[in-house]
C-alpha cells in the first residue's frame, strides 16, 4: 500500500468485466510483452500497478470467474463483486468492505497497462495533501503523436482516449471521448494550446464512492459513456493533477486495432530502457 502518517493508506484496485462492446473478453487477450511472451492484458495491467512505489497491495475487482481465475493463476489478488455494478467505480465502491483500512481507493483501468508509476504516485500524493478534496484523476499534456493517435481513431470513428478541460484552479470542467478544446485541422498541441490526455486514473474518498453509488446515473455519463461525469453533474469537484508524459506514447487498449500500437510501444520502451542502463 502507498502510506501516509497523517491519512492512512490507499488501495490499487483495478476494475475487470468480461463483456465489451468495442473489445469482449478485453481482459484476457493476450498482449505481446517485450521479451517476446504473451501474458493477458489484466496481467500487464496488474504488474503495471504493483510498479508504483511502495504499492504492495494490488487487487482486481471482478464479477467474472474467468477473469478471477487468470489473476488467481498469476498470483494475483480478487476482490468479487456484483454484476450489477455499472461501470468500474461502482465497482470499487462494491469494494470497500473488502479493504476497510483503506482511506484512499485507487481505481487503476485494466486497459492502461502503459500508465507511469509516477502518475499514480502524484495523484496518491495530492489526495493526501489535501484532506478536503473527494475525488482526483490525472492527465498528461498530448505529444504530437498521441495527438495524431487521437485524431486518426476520430476519422475511423473509433475512440482513442478521452480529453479533459480544466479550470484555472485544476478541477475539470470536463471530459469527452472527443478531441477537447478543438484544435484547427492543420494545428497541432502546444504549450499555448494543449491537448489534456485524460489517464484512466483516480483516487477517490470512501465517502466519495458512497454517495456516487446512492446518487444513480446521469445523463451525460450514459451519453458520453464516461463514468467521472456523474461526479461533475452532482456537484462533486474532481481535481486533474497534471504530470509529465512518459517517454512512452500513452495509448490504452480500448480497440482491436491498439494491441500492435501498444506491443510496438512495450518493444520500445524495453529497448531504450536497456540503453539507458
Amino acid at each position: 500500500m502507498i502510506r501516509s502518517e497523517s491519512t492512512g493508506s490507499a488501495a490499487i484496485i483495478i476494475p475487470a468485466r468480461y463483456a465489451s462492446v468495442r473489445f469482449p473478453a478485453k481482459p484476457l487477450h493476450l498482449i505481446r510483452g517485450a521479451d517476446g511472451q504473451q501474458k493477458p492484458l489484466i496481467q500487464h495491467s496488474f504488474e503495471a500497478a504493483l510498479r508504483v512505489s511502495t504499492a504492495d497491495n494490488v487487487y482486481v475487482a471482478t464479477d467474472d470467474e474467468r477473469i478471477a481465475n487468470v489473476v488467481r493463476e498469476f498470483g494475483g489478488k480478487v476482490i468479487m463483486t456484483p454484476n450489477s455494478c455499472a461501470n468500474g467505480t461502482e465497482r470499487i465502491a462494491a469494494c470497500l468492505d473488502a479493504v476497510p483500512n483503506a482511506d484512499l481507493l485507487v481505481n487503476f483501468q485494466g486497459d492502461a497497462l502503459l500508465t507511469p508509476p509516477h502518475a499514480v504516485a502524484a495523484m496518491v500524493s495530492w489526495m493526501q495533501d489535501h484532506g478536503d478534496a473527494d475525488a482526483a484523476t490525472v492527465a498528461v499534456p498530448c505529444s504530437p503523436e498521441t495527438y495524431r493517435h487521437l485524431v486518426e481513431d476520430a476519422a475511423a470513428g473509433r475512440v482513442g482516449g478521452t480529453t479533459v478541460v480544466t479550470d484555472d484552479a485544476g478541477r475539470a470542467l470536463y471530459f469527452s471521448k472527443r478531441i477537447l478544446p478543438y484544435l484547427a485541422p492543420d494545428a497541432m498541441p502546444s504549450a499555448e494550446r494543449p491537448v489534456l490526455l485524460h489517464l484512466g486514473l483516480y483516487a477517490y474518498r470512501r465517502t466519495a464512492l458512497e454517495a456516487y453509488v446512492a446518487s444513480g446515473p446521469c445523463d451525460l455519463e450514459q451519453i458520453e459513456g464516461l463514468e467521472q461525469l456523474r461526479f461533475l453533474v452532482r456537484g462533486v469537484p474532481m481535481h486533474v493533477v497534471k504530470v509529465a508524459p512518459p517517454n512512452w506514447d500513452m495509448v490504452e487498449v480500448n480497440n482491436p486495432e491498439d494491441v500492435p500500437i501498444v506491443e510496438a510501444i512495450l518493444t520500445r520502451r524495453a529497448q531504450e530502457e536497456q540503453i539507458n542502463d
